[in-house]
């Protein structure tokens, strides 16, 4: 039903002159105002130049929407569209849900396009920290999100393997290794002092015994394993999060495969480099970027800037249509050069889009965690999954905007009550699966072919009238990138199950009722998981 009225506002939208209006189409809190209320008139008024509200008026006018579906819709406030559903597209949703399952609130706006969608990129320096973890769901989610809209997504992580970082790790490593082995050393300024490199050291000497004998050339040559072994554990923790890349892309192998000689020789055919004070800079500036930036110094060396370049271009050259990045706010600067760069090579104004991912404070025991042993700089994220579990850490990390500041409580992240949300919207789901079990029934059994005016209590009509949004918040969700907004609508929706469970009997009813209730709450059970396999969360049936 909402695709339907989202479609054919869009329609209307592309008829007066304005095509991917990116208009809202949601559930009003109040519901006098309807069933669904959209802002379109709101936002086309500036580029129209028209009143909202008249706006509004020629809006409806236009509108083609079958009876079947809209019984009424009314203008409200300054130029609100309100529509209410009609009793046959009510009727008809409990079947739609019951027979769509597990693909109920998947869409095709993407059509095909190809993204990628590349996140956490931490270097293979050491553990991840919570903010790697914040980064990781949500840009785990925005690729599901993109994948329910028909989107063919790659997930892409890119390994930071090359530069000063990778040789102060292999050093420590080193370090490490000698004094296990009883020698005096030292890190090396700027290096790495985290318990993990000891851990690692104790290891490779117990299984390595020929470490005695080597040099200190030799030992830097066996340490060059340090990167790849601390990759590994960061894929391990990644996957434990349920997060699992489709591409391991390395910074070193765009260095050695030639292309950052291929972007600079790109980038200056295209009249798009210059030199200055014996630098090379990049005009950046003539296409949104404050300034134009150095490519090579004076001193021959290449700025970091020069292979992010050419992995971008890497990534067109694969063939993706668009491209988003998940950074830390830290990164917000660099946006700017970037987008510059990759307008300048004509790659279109959508190519590029960068999520960014705040700051995170972690709680526990009333108290700021500031570090862990492990790292000993900095809370890890493998401590923070330790003490909370996978979900809660997924939820939590999924349910405030990436840009906000975000504290992470960890005592409430393991309440087994209702002020905890991720097991408020779990417990939902298993209440849906405990009607069932009392009953003795599969809820396979329960059908969608069902009288509508057998729900006869307002809760009945506020529950159905909720799952009939899910796509729609779905659809809002991938094209705002905004994951938690599907949380918002996953614990509003709990809310509902949650009141309408108290409230309204379904076993030992009338038989007619009995039915509608039990197709009821086999649909609301079926988007509670929807909604949070979407996530990569648990669906459980019992709590």
């Amino acid at each position: 039903m909402s695709e339907v009225i989202r479609a054919e506002l869009a329609r209307v939208a592309a008829h007066l002159g304005v095509a991917d209006a990116g208009f809202v189409l949601e559930r009003p809190r109040d519901g006098g105002h309807g069933d669904l209320s959209t802002n379109l008139a709101m936002l086309l008024a500036k580029p129209l130049k028209a009143n909202p509200r008249a706006l509004a008026q020629k809006i409806t006018a236009e509108l083609q929407l079958p009876a079947s579906v809209v019984a009424k819709t009314e203008i409200a406030g300054p130029g609100f569209i309100n529509f209410w559903l009609a009793q046959d597209a009510l009727h008809s949703l409990l079947a739609t849900i019951i027979s769509a399952g597990p693909a109920f609130g998947r869409g095709d706006a993407g059509a095909g396009q190809r993204v990628n969608v590349e996140f956490v990129s931490a270097n293979p320096t050491g553990p991840l920290h919570v903010g790697h973890g914040r980064g990781a769901c949500l840009g785990d989610a925005i690729a599901a999100l993109l994948e329910w809209t028909g989107h063919a997504v790659t997930r892409e992580f890119y390994i930071n393997d090359a530069g000063v970082q990778i040789d102060r790790v292999i050093q420590s490593l080193w370090a490490r290794i000698e004094q296990q082995l009883g020698r005096p050393a030292e890190i090396p300024e700027g290096g790495y002092h985290g318990q993990y490199l000891v851990e690692l050291a104790q290891a490779l000497v117990a299984k390595h015994p020929e470490l005695a004998g080597l040099t200190a050339e030799q030992g830097l040559a066996f340490a060059t394993v340090a990167p790849g072994l601390l990759r590994a554990e960061q894929e391990e923790l990644l996957r434990d999060l349920r997060v699992v890349f489709d591409v391991w892309s390395s910074e070193k192998a765009v260095r050695d495969q030639g292309k950052v000689d291929a972007a600079l020789a790109l980038l200056a055919e295209r009249g798009l480099t210059y030199h200055q004070d014996g630098a090379l800079f990049l005009r950046t500036s003539e296409y949104g970027d404050d300034k134009d930036r150095v490519l090579r110094k004076s001193d021959g060396s290449l700025t970091y800037f020069v292979p992010d370049i050419a992995y971008h271009i890497d990534k067109h050259e694969r063939g993706f249509e668009r491209v988003i990045d998940v950074w830390g706010a830290d990164h917000h600067g660099y946006i700017p050069r970037m987008r510059g760069v990759l307008r300048a090579l004509g790659y279109g104004e959508d190519y590029f889009e960068v999520a960014l991912v705040q700051l995170v404070k972690v709680m526990k025991g009333g108290e700021e965690v500031r570090m862990s042993k492990r790292s000993g700089e900095f809370v890890t994220l493998r401590d923070l999954v330790d003490w909370v579990g996978v979900d809660a850490t997924r939820y939590f990390f999924l349910m405030r905007p990436g840009q906000s500041p975000f504290t992470f409580d960890v005592d409430l992240a393991r309440k087994q009550t209702d002020e905890n949300p991720i097991f408020y919207v779990q417990m939902a789901h298993a209440r849906m699966s405990g009607i069932f079990r009392v009953a003795g029934r599969d809820p396979e059994s329960a059908t969608g072919d069902v009288k509508l005016e057998a729900l006869p209590a307002p809760e009945d009509l506020e529950l159905l009238k909720k799952l009939a949004v899910f796509p729609e918040v779905v659809a809002r969700a991938a094209k705002s990138r905004e994951p938690h907004k599907l949380t918002d609508y996953l614990e509003d929706l709990a809310r509902l199950a949650h009141g309408w469970y108290h409230k309204c009997r379904v076993l030992g009813e009338a038989a007619d009722t009995e039915a509608a209730r039990l197709a009821l709450a086999r649909a609301a059970r079926i988007v509670l998981a929807n909604g949070l396999t979407l996530l990569g969360l648990s669906a459980p049936d019992r709590m």
